[in-house]
């Protein structure tokens, strides 16, 4: 009969199956705590939610309207392909008169599929068909020379905190998302 593991034994006996026991443990952690549970944080050691959005306001910027949040990059670069097929569906003049319609809500054929809105800055409300006009259309303009302007807002829109690309900046917009139509005009 072999005896049971005696691990302040000395000699260690081999375990059944012909293999050594398992060293004693060597100490270096600390015991788990009795109870289940670790205690609770100290008061006021994180940071209170933002109470509007999904992201607190980039310092000197006013706040995001509740129920908006940031369109993150992933979106916006999938609208931007929507928007493509959008085009050659409607067959290019389907989309040109959509998107003389709801660039007065402050959207694109894409960004109202998407449920999506460009949000003016300093109005602090939806662009205006004016505003789009100058994101769109000149943004657009300053976009395609030569990829550049291209090349430039993707890297804003990966390094900026609120992801403004070249057209944004040129209009003071940024581009929010809006599921229950928070933003759209009375």
């Amino acid at each position: 009969m072999t005896q049971p593991y005696d691990p302040l034994q000395k000699q260690q006996q081999p375990a059944p199956g012909g293999y050594p026991a398992a060293p004693p443990p060597q100490g270096g952690y600390p015991a788990p705590p009795q109870g289940g549970y670790p205690a609770p944080p100290p008061q006021g050691g994180y940071p209170a939610p933002p109470q509007h959005g999904g992201y607190p306001a980039a310092p000197g910027l006013p706040p995001l309207p509740p129920g908006t949040e940031l369109a993150t990059a992933g979106k916006r670069i999938g609208t931007y392909l929507l928007e493509i097929v959008l085009a050659i569906v409607t067959l290019g003049i389907g989309y040109i008169i959509w998107t003389l319609i709801v660039w007065a809500r402050g959207q694109t054929p894409g960004k109202q599929v998407m449920k999506m809105r460009i949000y003016h800055l300093q109005n602090q409300r939806a662009a205006t068909w004016g505003q789009m006009f100058l994101r769109q259309f000149v943004g657009g303009i300053v976009n395609g020379i030569l990829y550049i302007g291209f090349i430039v807002s993707v890297v804003f829109l990966f390094t900026d905190p609120l992801r403004r690309t070249v057209p944004d900046r040129i209009a003071g917009t940024i581009e929010l998302d809006d599921p229950n139509n928070v933003l759209a005009p009375k």
